[in-house]
């Protein structure tokens, strides 16, 4: 099977930037899939040396409504946007991302192993 990857823009959201939101750092963000790998997971890849990998449930369901596991949660942020936080040892990363870029991201993915696909 083929991995899927697609570039994202996402605004990094921080308590210490007094910017208006949409005026806020925006930066380039790897989507990634390799069901070879790991059919259940997706990963974000954030510039520098943050990666983070979760369940592919999880994005989709954090799409529609709050959803979160372990260190990653996911909701929705009006109509057209959607949040990602991960929490580590060294704090709490949020991350805003145009929703049509993950739908689309989640969408590849189902065409390379669609739901319930065993192996």
């Amino acid at each position: 099977m083929s991995v899927v990857e697609q570039c994202a823009r996402a605004h990094v959201l921080t308590d210490t930037d007094d910017r208006p939101e949409d005026e806020q750092r925006v930066v380039p963000v790897i989507l990634r899939y390799d069901p070879d790998s790991d059919p259940r997971s997706v990963r974000i890849d954030l510039p520098g040396t943050h990666e983070w990998s979760f369940d592919r449930s999880l994005l989709e369901q954090g799409l529609r409504a709050p959803a979160g596991s372990g260190s990653v949660r996911v909701w929705p942020c009006g109509r057209v946007q959607a949040v990602v936080e991960f929490h580590d040892t060294d704090g709490v990363a949020v991350v805003q991302f145009d929703s049509k870029a993950l739908v689309r991201f989640l969408r590849r993915t189902y065409l390379a192993t669609p739901v319930g696909t065993t192996r």
